[in-house]
C-alpha cells in the first residue's frame, strides 16, 4: 500500500493547495516573519556542493563567481557581468591559492594542486566562450570548472562533521556521499545521495539498494508536476521488515538546518517553531528525492521514497512548502528527463551502488 506523502492532498490538488497556503503565509506573515527574499537555488549539484561540511573562504568565493554565471546568462546574457565574474575568479586563483590548499590534507595536498591548475587552464578558454558570446559554449565550460571545484572542496573534507544520536545506532547510516546508479524501464538515472546531511535517511536508502529492496519494484504514484513515488514492497508491508528483527524499519524526520551543527531528528520544522528556518538541502530542484511517511507520522518512512517534480519557479525563493516536512537524501544529477517519461506501472529494474559503499556503517547489534 502507498503512502500519501502528505496529509493534506487528498481533497485538493496539489497547485490549487500550494497557491492557497503560499498565500495564507504571505497573508498572515508579520513584516519580521515574511518569506525569505532571493533567488532559489535549482541546480542540484550546486545544492551538494554547497552542503559539503567544509570552511573555506576562499574556495566558496571561487565557486561562487563560476555560479553565478548562470544567472547572468539568464539576465538577458549580461556579458560584461560574466567577464566580471570570471575575473574574480581569475584574480582567487592567482592570488588565493596558498589559502584555498590551506585546508587541504597533506595526503590529498597533490591532488588538489592538481585541480587547481586544471582550473587555471580553464580560465582562458572560459574567457574565450564569454568573448565570443557563445552562451552554450560558456555553459559548458562553467559546468566542467564547477565539477574541478566539486572535487577540490570534497577533499577538504576530513571527518563526518557531528555524531548521530546514539538512539540511531540500530539504523545503517552514511558518513559521507554515495552515487547512485538507477535504471528505469524507461531510462537510466545517476543519483547522488547526501549522508552529510542526512546519515540515517541516506544510510537506509543504500542499505536496501546493496540488498536488491528496489529492484523490479513499480512506481506506485506518478503526478505531473508532483512526486513520482515507488518502493512499496509486494504484500501488506508498507516498508522494509528486517530479516534479522522481524520488524518493520522505521526512520526518523530527518533535516539539517542551514547553520545547525547537526540535524533535527523526529519532528518537522513547522512543529519545531522553525518553518522559516532553510535546509541544507531544499526543495526547491527537480529530481530532489525524499523519504516518504504516513502524513500523520515524522517518525513513520521505511522504504518508500517519491522524486520531486514540482517546478520551482512555482515556489517562493528559499521557502518551498514541503521544506521542514520531508527528508531529502539526495538528489537525480544525470537522467532527470527520464523523470518525466515514468508513469504508475513502470518499474525500477535494478538500482546499484557505484561508489560511496565504504561510507555506509552498519547497525550495531
Amino acid at each position: 500500500m502507498s503512502f500519501q506523502n502528505f496529509s493534506f492532498n487528498r481533497c485538493l490538488n496539489w497547485r490549487g493547495l500550494a497557491l492557497f497556503v503560499m498565500l495564507g503565509w504571505l497573508l498572515m506573515a508579520s513584516p519580521a516573519n515574511a518569506l525569505p527574499q532571493g533567488n532559489a537555488i535549482k541546480d542540484p549539484k550546486a545544492l551538494l556542493r554547497n552542503a559539503l561540511p567544509i570552511e573555506n573562504p576562499e574556495v566558496r568565493q571561487l565557486q561562487n563567481s563560476i555560479e553565478d554565471i548562470a544567472g547572468q546568462l539568464r539576465a538577458n546574457r549580461r556579458w560584461s557581468a560574466v567577464v566580471a565574474d570570471i575575473k574574480r575568479a581569475d584574480r582567487i586563483l592567482s592570488d588565493k591559492v596558498d589559502k584555498i590548499l590551506a585546508s587541504v590534507p597533506d595526503d590529498r595536498k597533490s591532488q588538489a594542486e592538481q585541480l587547481v591548475e586544471q582550473l587555471k587552464a580553464e580560465v582562458p578558454e572560459l574567457q574565450a566562450a564569454a568573448d565570443a558570446k557563445d552562451k552554450e559554449l560558456t555553459r559548458t565550460k562553467r559546468a566542467a570548472m564547477l565539477d574541478q571545484i566539486g572535487d577540490l572542496e570534497a577533499l577538504m573534507v576530513t571527518k563526518f562533521p557531528f555524531e548521530v544520536p546514539e538512539a540511531y545506532s540500530n539504523l545503517p547510516q552514511l558518513k559521507g556521499r554515495a552515487t547512485i546508479a538507477v535504471k528505469t524501464s524507461k531510462g537510466e538515472m545517476t543519483v547522488i545521495l547526501d549522508g552529510y546531511s542526512a546519515p540515517v535517511t541516506a544510510g537506509n536508502f543504500v542499505d536496501l539498494v546493496k540488498r536488491g529492496f528496489y529492484n523490479g519494484l513499480p512506481f506506485t504514484r506518478a503526478e505531473d508536476s508532483y512526486v513520482l513515488q515507488v518502493g512499496d514492497p509486494p504484500g501488506d508491508e508498507v516498508g522494509f521488515i528486517d530479516p534479522k528483527t522481524k520488524k518493520y524499519r522505521a526512520i526518523p524526520l530527518e533535516i539539517l538546518v542551514q547553520g545547525d551543527k547537526e540535524p533535527t531528528y523526529g519532528i518537522t520544522l513547522e512543529d519545531a517553531g522553525r518553518y522559516l528556518d532553510p535546509p541544507v538541502l531544499p526543495f526547491s530542484s527537480y529530481g530532489a528525492l525524499a523519504l516518504a511517511r504516513p502524513g500523520d507520522d515524522p517518525n513513520g518512512g521505511s522504504s518508500q521514497f517519491f522524486f520531486f517534480l514540482f517546478e520551482p519557479e512555482l515556489t517562493p525563493a528559499g521557502a518551498n512548502l514541503l521544506d521542514g516536512r520531508y527528508s531529502i537524501f539526495g538528489f537525480v544529477t544525470e537522467g532527470s528527463e527520464v523523470l518525466g517519461e515514468l508513469k504508475a506501472g513502470d518499474k525500477i529494474e535494478s538500482m546499484k551502488v557505484v561508489s560511496g559503499l565504504e561510507n555506509l556503517v552498519e547497525p550495531k547489534a
